[in-house]
């Protein structure tokens, strides 16, 4: 892959893969078939996670321990030529190992009796409706209308398979293995509860269960933000078994920066017409935007400069004197805004007039890259299917009854532009929407739409606000505060396969790249060399001993006895051939990394031979790949290579912190996803937020109620407050933490992802999670040293109290140097309690607690 995959993209791979092989090996065992799907958030990187599978399939893969499938055929269907040409690139644009010509577009003309295998083929709704050049003939009855019973085997227009054939061609070939991707899968389904079904159903139903002689696809994998259309599809589906879906946790898609933080919805304050206000008011913010963005390229030293879109959504029949009335607003509010920098992707393909503009049209999937179309009119044809990094506000024109329309175009709206989070900025992590003929009301139903999700449309985990105020860093904070502030020691989110040779050779490449430290890749090599030379040391005889077993190949003979009726068994020993000792050494491989064992091949090799004598250092070859394979059969030689590279890796993430640090803001990333590459937790800093949204009010029975306002907040606005919708323990804790002598400054942590959220990891079973404790405060000791404090009022009845509280005793175990204070608030007995986490006997009492309200009631918690 092109790309370093999101933990949890990994995850879904490999559990995909997982499906995969199982479906497979039923299939051509027990002639079984098998669905399941993958379910991720708008914006997950779906396409890539499909192209990382793919890879897998065709050409194996190392890294999910997984065996290509010599006659894999890939059909991917969606309901849009358009989509499917946007897929293809981007399987292209993601992988290194997939091919231009293993990318297939059946076109009308395609005629073949099979599929090719190692093959992924692309197909829509609209090749396999009965009108098309591609199924003409397949069915007899039309046929013999059409021929009048002559000649019934003649195909029309010269064709001797119809696509019918060649997919069922296909599936019968036992040395073949037919998979079926539906993209966007629960619009392929329609919806099971109506009698009439769409045209694309009815055709996708025909591919899952099978039509006229032709047999279902043996396994079907469905692609979408939301499948419950398709499960449901497939429970109704002809004797087909249902796999383990595959399920994204939104969570960890928001937290790792690829989908926006925060969307805002604009609305004025009375029901009424505000279109000019508000045009004015959304090219402002794509203005201030533009120059945010300039700002920032210009900060890191960044060519790549990101240039934000502004869609106007209209109605499906739109007023054009309208549009072209917007249009002028746009450019007198912006007249350096160029020209020709509108677009539109209406159905009629043409050049339109909007007032006295001439306005060309550009296909939807054109427009991220087409960077000179700063403002793309749209209806609703680009509500689902292509997305648009760069689409950072939207103004919609369409009536309060459209806001699934307006829910689902902000599903394709919601992509970081550079695939990361901005740290620390929530202006450049968010996306605008400013809604002229919405009241109050019903964007309170776009917002429950959009949080709750619906049938078409996945449940984001960022924030969505109305009407926010932009916060600024507090200018009477000192740069003291905010030192000690980024010297937090914040946690990743452990992941589950993480490796950690591949990620020192990960860490070696960047720290070589950046020129931090030169040769690092060879340095690291070798390093892990001397610890596979100290394993075979350490581990000779239990070496030697699996050295024998990969050298030869045991077995039985049976031998049987006709006659007598018996049969008895021969055992018998030989040499292994070279395919044989490969696969024991791929295996190997696999523990050690691909490319540490290999060049620990080559070093063994220049070891025992002279590489000038060929058929002598040939030899000595084959004998360093049995020592790397007879290496990967002891069970204790993996867990102490892992420890050794693990302990390199961290060794000079430390050593490098202050080089690292001085990158940009790209650069950083890279290495962030290095720390997280960690089955263990990892300590990253905080980043200090340069703007962040809040909202101010909230609406309670139609009556909206301003949030109080409170000082010395390390946020604030233009007046030096910030709101704050605080329970009654939140509000103590902040009265009662600002009355301590030498207080100064309060920070409410946000519980949304982001550098300059503070999290700590907890175990919840099997699975790690992240606690953001709700408050730090800061103070100044008498010295002048500022220190800080966690106060985290701590909520006793939810399933995961416990696990949480544990999480941050095990926090405060480790980082007891970088505060003064970690306490843990709740009510007990009728009134707020609080549990020291830098005392020992509480630490200990929390390990071996049975249940968290005990604790608080108990003799080691005080009255707070």
């Amino acid at each position: 892959m092109k790309f370093t995959l999101k933990d949890y993209q990994a995850d879904a791979v490999r559990d995909a893969l997982s499906n995969l092989k199982k479906a497979r090996k039923r299939w051509h065992e027990d002639a079984d078939k098998h669905a399941f799907s993958l379910t991720a958030v708008t914006g997950a990187g779906k396409t890539v996670m499909a192209a990382a599978a793919f890879e897998a399939l065709l050409y194996s893969d190392d890294e999910y321990d997984f065996d290509a499938d010599p006659g894999a055929v890939v059909i991917w269907f969606s309901d849009d030529p358009a989509l499917n040409e946007q897929t293809r690139f981007r399987l292209l644009e993601a992988s290194d190992r997939i091919r231009y010509t293993d990318l297939v577009v059946v076109e009308n003309t395609f005629n073949r009796a099979k599929f090719e295998a190692k093959k992924i083929y692309f197909l829509n709704t609209q090749k396999l409706g009965k009108n098309s050049l591609l199924v003409r003939g397949f069915d007899e009855e039309e046929l013999e209308k059409k021929m009048g019973g002559l000649f019934p085997e003649t195909r029309p227009d010269m064709r001797s398979y119809t696509i019918w054939d060649t997919i069922r061609n296909t599936i019968e070939d036992p040395d073949l293995t037919l998979y079926l991707v539906l993209d966007e899968a629960h619009r392929g389904m329609g919806n099971p509860s109506k009698a009439v079904e769409s045209a694309k159903s009815t055709i996708v139903q025909r591919l899952i269960n099978g039509v006229s002689g032709v047999p279902g696809i043996p396994v079907v994998w469905g692609i979408s933000a939301t499948v419950e259309r398709f499960k449901k599809a497939m429970e109704g589906a002809q004797k087909r078994i249902t796999l383990p879906d595959v399920a994204v946790d939104s969570t960890k898609v928001q937290e790792s920066g690829l989908i926006k933080d925060t969307i805002i919805l604009d609305i004025p304050d009375e029901v009424g017409h505000f279109d000019t206000v508000l045009v004015r008011r959304a090219t402002d913010k794509l203005k201030a935007s533009t120059d945010a963005w300039a700002e920032y390229a210009k900060q890191q030293d960044d060519s790549h400069t990101v240039f934000p879109l502004m869609v106007l959504q209209v109605p499906n029949t739109p007023d054009p004197n309208e549009i072209g009335r917007a249009l002028d607003t746009i450019y007198q509010q912006w007249p350096d805004l160029p020209s020709g920098s509108v677009a539109h992707v209406f159905g009629e393909h043409t050049t339109q007039q909007f007032g006295n503009r001439n306005v060309p049209y550009i296909s939807p999937e054109r427009v991220q890259e087409s960077t000179w179309v700063r403002v793309l009119i749209a209806k609703d044809a680009i509500s689902t299917g292509w997305d648009c990094p760069r689409a950072e506000v939207m103004v919609s024109f369409r009536a309060a009854v459209d806001r699934t329309h307006i829910t689902q175009l902000l599903g394709r709206m919601v992509r970081s532009p550079l695939a990361r989070r901005i740290p620390g900025n929530d202006r450049l992590n968010s996306v605008d929407c400013l809604l002229p003929k919405f009241d109050v009301k019903t964007v309170g139903e776009v917002v429950d739409a959009l949080m709750k999700g619906d049938d078409t449309l996945p449940p984001p985990s960022g924030r969505v606000l109305i009407n926010p105020v932009e916060m600024t860093p507090n200018p009477a904070a000192l740069q003291a505060v905010w030192d000690k502030f980024e010297a937090l020691p914040s946690h990743t989110r452990p992941q589950r396969g993480a490796k950690p040779a591949k990620r020192l050779t990960a860490l070696a490449h960047e720290l070589a790249a950046d020129d931090i430290l030169p040769s690092a890749g060879k340095l690291a090599h070798a390093e892990m060399h001397k610890v596979l030379d100290a394993a075979q040391q350490s581990y000779k005889i239990q070496i030697d001993a699996k050295r024998k077993a990969v050298m030869t190949v045991d077995g039985k003979t049976v031998v049987a006895d006709m006659k007598g009726k018996s049969k008895s068994f021969d055992e018998f020993l030989e040499d292994a051939d070279m395919a044989v000792i490969d696969d024991a050494y791929r295996r190997a491989a696999r523990i050690f990394s691909p490319d540490i064992s290999r060049t620990y091949v080559d070093a063994l090799a220049y070891r025992m031979a002279a590489p000038d004598d060929a058929d002598e250092f040939e030899e000595a070859l084959v004998d360093a790949r049995v020592a790397i394979a007879a290496l990967g059969l002891v069970t204790e030689v993996q867990p102490y290579f892992d420890a050794e590279a693990d302990k390199l890796a961290k060794a000079w993430l430390e050593k490098y912190s202050k080089a690292i640090k001085g990158l940009s803001h790209d650069r950083q990333e890279s290495y962030r996803q290095i720390r997280e590459m960690s089955k263990e937790p990892q300590d990253v800093d905080m980043v200090k937020p340069e703007a962040k949204f809040e909202p101010t009010k909230a609406r309670m029975n139609d009556i909206e109620v301003a949030f109080p306002t409170y000082k010395s907040h390390l946020l604030c606005d233009e007046k030096g407050y910030y709101p704050a919708d605080l329970n009654t323990w939140e509000v103590k804790v902040v009265e009662t933490e600002m009355k301590r002598e030498g207080f100064s400054f309060w920070y409410r942590n946000p519980q949304q992802p982001g550098q300059s959220s503070l999290g700590i990891a907890y175990l919840s079973g099997e699975q790690y999670g992240i606690v953001r404790p709700d408050f730090v405060f800061f103070a100044t000791q008498a010295d002048g040293t500022v220190v800080a404090d966690i106060v985290d009022p701590h909520s006793l009845h939810l399933a995961d109290a416990l696990s949480k509280l544990r999480g941050l005793a095990l926090y405060a175990k480790t980082h007891a140097k970088a505060y003064r204070r970690i306490e843990s608030v709740a009510e007990a007995m009728g009134r707020l309690r609080v549990l020291d986490l830098t005392n020992e006997n509480v630490r200990k009492s929390i390990g071996v607690a049975k249940d968290v309200t005990s604790l608080f009631a108990g003799g080691l918690a005080k009255d707070y």
